[in-house]
């Protein structure tokens, strides 16, 4: 079996959600330091992610990019998450999503088209998802100049 023939690895639901977080920082082909720190500091605190192997992070990050490089890659990847993630989860994967995209002060077209996407791949009702971005916005919003 050619590695072109290998079937994607498989994801718990905490990778899931790494997946996805990984996904919207590097949909705009430059992932920042602020989103990092931003997935980082989520993974260490969130309750979600209580027992969650950091080592995994790597791995993860790598599937996701690997799917990048593919023509289907984010179709691929919303597959992997939609097999992994229980749908009680839906709503967590796109807020974290957007607190990611939030992260470093500037959703870029393609963060936001990947959030698009995602809203859509897992059903998540247009108010429920503009709620969330509202309070990811505001979490993430800095003091004015002067202030």
């Amino acid at each position: 079996m050619s590695e072109a023939d290998t079937p994607p690895p498989s994801f718990s639901a905490q990778d899931a959600l790494v997946a996805l977080m990984v996904g919207v920082s590097a949909s705009d082909e430059e992932i920042t330091t602020r989103e990092l720190l931003s997935i980082s500091r989520m993974v260490e605190f969130l309750p979600v992610f209580d027992g969650f192997d950091p080592d995994r992070l790597r791995t993860v990050s790598r599937t996701v990019l690997e799917l990048f490089t593919e023509e289907d890659g984010i179709d691929a990847l919303f597959g992997l998450v939609r097999d992994s993630l229980p749908e009680s989860l839906y709503e967590t994967a796109y807020a974290l999503c957007c607190d990611v995209a939030a992260a470093d002060a500037h959703a870029f077209q393609a963060e936001l088209q990947f959030l698009l996407e995602l809203r859509y791949a897992l059903d998540i009702d247009r108010l429920h998802a503009a709620a969330i971005e509202r309070g990811s916005a505001a979490r993430h919003r800095r003091l004015p100049q002067g202030a």
